[in-house]
């Protein structure tokens, strides 16, 4: 039987910004596939690895990652999305064409946040002014960005996904607010589960957030209560590994922000920026995990498809897991 949340493990002390600094320059992958690459750790992905993602298919069941799209305010999505209808079935015969009758609606959405199921380009960070492979920020601009841009998705991502289950490890429903994910536990994780996270794979981490929300009747407050995440020792196992993105149902990195200066969100300054890391937030893993404990194991095929926004830093995202 596991327990609500056991107290956060103690973890090695936070890294310093000077230690940040060094890993930033030695976890780069900057130039590491061209001056021009603007995929980053996606090159670590081959058509075979693709295809041999299918052969994980087993079961046929397929699993959505995503969360409903938020359309009412919370303290996860304070700004949501907007949706109305353009056409109801009071207006169905508006058009004027005789025998025609159809409905028709509108959806618009910030794309980033603590509550909506959306990708990162790699233009969505910077460090010291530069994105991934040493763009510099200027090319973001306000009609969208020039390089870096969502477009390196475009084609869809199609892989072996990789699940690592922290709570299940700890004999736990969720961690608490304020802990880490520590090397340890990857390294445990892989263990208890027969799994090992290489090369091209799509790596998922569950904290156990939906199950936290659950106790907390539906409402969490990620800037307040805060959102458990990797600790930065782990940056490291993410650039030898050469996954091919990252993907949690936080945002990988702690909330409320790390207290180390300059370095607010070390997943996301240097995965992003420095290992050019596509990173999936605020995924939805508990049907996931509860179907990967169900059929003893943690491998998949992973299949997420974006919209092709021109200029786009990142888009929502409805990843799919097939079993």
């Amino acid at each position: 039987m596991t327990t609500p949340t056991p107290a956060p493990v103690q973890p090695r002390p936070l890294p310093s910004t000077a230690d940040l600094d060094a890993a930033y320059e030695r976890l780069k992958n900057w130039g590491r596939w061209g001056g021009d690459d603007q995929r980053g750790a996606l090159n670590h992905q081959t058509a075979e690895h693709r295809a041999a993602a299918a052969a994980l298919v087993r079961q046929g069941v397929t699993l959505s990652m995503a969360h409903d799209l938020p359309v009412m305010p919370s303290a996860e999505s304070p700004f949501p999305a907007q949706h109305h209808m353009l056409t109801s079935g009071d207006s169905r015969d508006s058009t004027g064409i005789p025998g025609y009758e159809a409905c028709g609606d509108y959806v618009g959405t910030q794309v980033h946040g603590l509550g909506l199921t959306h990708i990162d380009a790699l233009c969505h960070m910077f460090v010291r002014g530069e994105m991934y492979n040493g763009i510099p920020a200027s090319e973001v601009r306000a009609d969208g960005a020039r390089a870096n841009t969502i477009m390196s998705v475009s084609d869809g991502l199609v892989g072996r996904g990789v699940l690592i289950d922290v709570p299940a490890l700890r004999g736990c429903e969720f961690l608490s607010a304020d802990d880490l994910v520590t090397l340890d536990d990857l390294h445990a994780a892989e263990d208890a589960q027969a799994v090992r996270v290489g090369t091209g794979d799509f790596l998922v981490i569950s904290t156990g957030r939906d199950a936290r929300r659950r106790q907390h009747h539906g409402q969490l407050s990620p800037f307040g209560e805060g959102l458990p995440g990797l600790h930065p020792e782990c940056l490291t196992f993410l650039h030898e590994r050469e996954i091919s993105v990252l993907g949690s149902d936080g945002i990988s990195d702690r909330m409320p922000f790390h207290t180390i200066a300059d370095w607010p969100f070390p997943i996301h300054q240097i995965g992003i920026t420095g290992i050019g890391l596509h990173l999936i937030d605020n995924l939805h893993l508990e049907t996931l995990a509860a179907a990967c404990r169900e059929h003893g194991r943690y491998e998949f095929q992973m299949i997420v498809a974006s919209l092709r926004i021109r200029g786009g830093t990142g888009c929502p995202v409805n990843p799919i897991a097939v079993l």
